[in-house]
């Protein structure tokens, strides 16, 4: 299709939400045009029951076209709280504002809005071949089981990921008041149902549950009734005697299925344009396809309708939606993987379930439950911070000013400053510069304060200005940092390590930054595998050097008493000594220190029991740990829990995790706090305490993470670097006075909070 060809006519195959919506826009912004719609089944087919709109999803239709907004609206049974039913307990959130409407209604108003406008309209017309339509341009809004796509899965790049959940779609006369997830806990596991009212007597009533749950309550051996009979007895609390029906007839057996998530690199080929569930996918959890496809109408008609260069325009299209549905399905994924694995919360507490479920696609965030329904939220604060023992106060903290207890240890609020190498020490030496460092960030309010990377021998550095602990001298410089850091009211830990095969390089900036030193130490670990091609190449450890370095630990660990550190932390991430242990991507030894997951440990955990054995009894411990490897054949998840429950088993109190930095082969997956989920899994699988850290900025990522029980204590790195004052700045922010500045900063805080509470009552500018 040239791109100065005039558009005079427009094919449209599906006469789903999006194929008549963007009919409908089309003949809006052109009513010269040729639409013509085809669709396969008849007019009054539809095999869902009620469709989800958010408040904004119908401003967008409201800005596009009034009209059809408003005959939908009129049509909308309107609701503002979700209910969240566990245990017996029954947890209410309001401020939602959400509203349904039977899908069979829904296209009957675009049906009429399409055909008022001049759309041809074609039911039970089955294209065989989508190019031969007579038309200039042909969009494909088939749906989820797209033939146009699936006929061309090079064309357009198709990537189809199939959940593990079970689902099938049902629907009841039964009425909720309430957006309503009802869990029931059988013998064969936990199963669940997502239930909303879309018009007066009828309600859409999704069930849900793993494979494992759906195959033991036999639902792999039951017909479509059958299956209706069984969820009603187990759901019988919240059906109220009313009966399950199923409206998929069309299907034989069953009618239980398993999400595909689409994604297309292309959308495009030639005069075809992909829309809708056709392009993409995001999982029903978060109510999003027609959404989309109404959202993917209002471009692609502005596309086809705006004149100049067409191919443009739809690249535009492309790149513009592409942005928009990437973010959706990036929530849809957090969505999905929180019920796939629900298993992992069901012994939280119901409020904080509750709590965990409403925030689990990030897109509802802590301030913005605030926002929704303040007494929830409040009451959310409350229980956390009296299972933290905090003080009982009119008004409780955000969960990142509840204290945390660590044995003998509390520190007074969840902030951690992480650990950063600053590569600036002199022959291991710590000095005046780590004492400005380290100490501002105790005086910008940190409830505890890490030291950098610290070495436990001069040949167990990254770079020559890597800090140490290997020396008597260093002892005595860390304590002067220690001794400050603690006269602020804040706590520090020091976390000991070995770089193994990522030593002996220069610092990482100047000329030569990150390269080999030219006159080097030699290296050990776990196999005889270099960093990179241009790294040295390291010699596989013998047991003789595991016991000089298990020994180098332990008498690290004894200084760091002797200095006054309030933990210590073994690093066991990010492809150093004893990460490249545990990670196969380095570890390719045939001893019994290689090969399984627990002869992988071996080693690891013979240092940190030593270095407990010599440790006080009352004072923590922490182990960081790389959770994946970003590589495929590296970490598996279950490896990462394995590995975390065994260090606690040994007496860890903490795992701070993080992910990858094993291997120059990883292909991270960046994003706002994208290393959240590692600690989320291990902290509720293995059972243990843990830190997250990545890309956490914000107050409300903090808190969130929290709250919902992803973490225990949340470390930022970038945002310290930025703002050492970033604790107690977000206490005013936040409007929390218990936290205590120093008191030569009284009157600066006192000034910022202030000015924030003003900013705040302005509201935006």
């Amino acid at each position: 299709m040239s791109s100065d060809h005039a558009i005079r006519s427009i094919a449209v195959v599906g006469a789903g939400p999006g194929g008549l919506y963007l009919a409908i826009s089309l003949k809006l912004r052109d009513p010269s045009l040729d639409v013509v719609v085809h669709e396969r089944n008849q007019a009054d087919d539809t095999f869902g029951w009620g469709v989800v709109f958010s408040d904004q999803t119908l401003a967008n239709l409201k800005a596009n076209d009034p009209e059809t907004a408003a005959i939908i609206e009129a049509a909308f049974v309107h609701w503002d709280d979700i209910d969240v039913h566990i245990h017996g307990r029954t947890i209410r959130s309001g401020g939602h504002g959400f509203a349904g409407i039977g899908r069979q209604r829904l296209l009957t108003i675009l049906q009429e809005r399409a055909r008022s406008l001049g759309v041809d309209l074609r039911f039970q017309s089955e294209v065989a071949d989508i190019l031969a339509l007579d038309a200039d341009v042909v969009v494909a809004a088939d749906g989820l089981n797209s033939r146009t796509r699936n006929d061309s899965p090079e064309v357009f790049g198709v990537d189809i990921d199939i959940r593990t959940n079970k689902y099938i779609w049902l629907g009841t006369r039964q009425s909720f008041d309430a957006f309503t997830f009802a869990f029931v806990d059988t013998p064969h596991g936990w199963i669940w149902a997502h239930a909303y009212q879309f018009e007066p007597g009828a309600s859409t009533f999704i069930v849900e549950c793993t494979e494992a749950t759906w195959r033991g309550l036999g639902f792999d051996g039951m017909d479509q009734d059958q299956t209706c009979r069984a969820a009603e007895a187990l759901f019988a609390d919240w059906l109220g005697g009313h009966a399950l029906m199923s409206n998929a007839r069309h299907l034989r057996g069953s009618a239980w299925l398993n999400f595909p998530r689409v994604a297309c690199s292309n959308w495009r080929d030639g005069k075809v344009v992909l829309l809708g569930d056709a392009a993409h996918t995001a999982h029903f959890s978060i109510g999003s396809g027609t959404k989309l496809a109404f959202e993917d109408a209002i471009r692609l008609a502005g596309a086809l309708t705006g004149g100049g260069d067409l191919d443009d325009a739809l690249a535009a299209y492309e790149i513009e939606r592409r942005v928009e549905v990437l973010k959706l399905q990036s929530a849809a994924r957090n969505s999905t993987e929180w019920f796939e694995t629900v298993d992992r919360y069901v012994g939280l507490d119901p409020l904080q379930f509750a709590y965990s479920l409403l925030t689990r696609s990030q897109r509802v965030s802590h301030e913005n439950l605030r926002l929704r329904d303040r007494d929830f939220l409040t009451g959310v604060e409350r229980w956390f911070a009296d299972n933290a023992g905090a003080p009982p106060t009119d008004n409780p903290p955000a969960p990142m000013f509840a204290p945390l207890r660590l044995r003998g240890l509390t520190l007074p609020n969840r902030v951690v400053v992480s650990p950063m190498c600053m590569y600036s020490a002199e022959e291991g030496m710590v000095g005046d510069f780590h004492l400005v460092h380290l100490g501002a960030r105790a005086l910008g309010g940190a409830g505890l304060v890490f030291t950098e990377m610290t070495d436990v021998s001069a040949d167990g550095r990254i770079t020559p200005g890597c800090a140490g602990m290997y020396r008597p001298e260093h002892r005595d410089a860390w304590k002067r940092i220690v001794d400050f850091v603690h006269a602020q009211g804040s706590r520090i830990a020091i976390q000991l390590a070995h770089a193994g095969r990522k030593g002996s390089v220069e610092r990482p900036w100047g000329p030569r930054a990150d390269q080999p030193l030219e006159n080097g130490w030699p290296l050990i670990a776990a196999s005889a595998i270099p960093w990179s091609d241009e790294d040295q190449l390291p010699r596989e450890m013998t047991r003789a050097d595991m016991d000089r370095v298990r020994d180098d630990f332990v008498r690290a660990t004894v200084w760091a008493h002797e200095a006054g550190f309030d933990m210590v932390e073994l690093h066991g991430a990010h492809g150093y000594l004893l990460s490249s242990f545990l990670t196969p991507v380095s570890n390719h030894r045939t001893d019994e220190y290689g090969g399984s997951v627990e002869n992988r440990l071996r080693f690891p955990l013979e240092v940190f029991a030593a270095m407990r054995a010599v440790w006080p009894d009352d004072k923590p411990m922490s182990v960081r740990l790389s959770a994946t490897d970003w590589v495929d054949d590296g970490l598996t998840s279950a490896d990462s829990v394995a590995i975390a429950r065994a260090f606690a088993e040994a007496g860890c109190d903490l795992i701070d995790v993080s992910a990858g930095q094993t291997s120059e082969e990883a292909r991270p997956v960046y994003g706002r706090m994208f290393q959240t989920p590692f600690s989320d899994r291990i902290r509720n699988e293995a059972g243990v305490s843990t830190m997250a850290v990545g890309n956490i900025f914000e107050t409300d990522h903090v808190n969130s993470i929290l709250a919902a029980g992803r973490a225990d204590l949340c470390a930022l790195a970038r945002p310290h670097l930025a703002d050492p004052n970033w604790s107690l700045r977000a206490a005013a922010e936040l409007g929390w006075r218990g936290q205590k500045p120093p008191v030569q900063y009284l009157a600066g805080f006192a000034q910022l909070a202030r000015n924030l509470e003003k900013q705040q009552q302005a509201g935006p500018v």
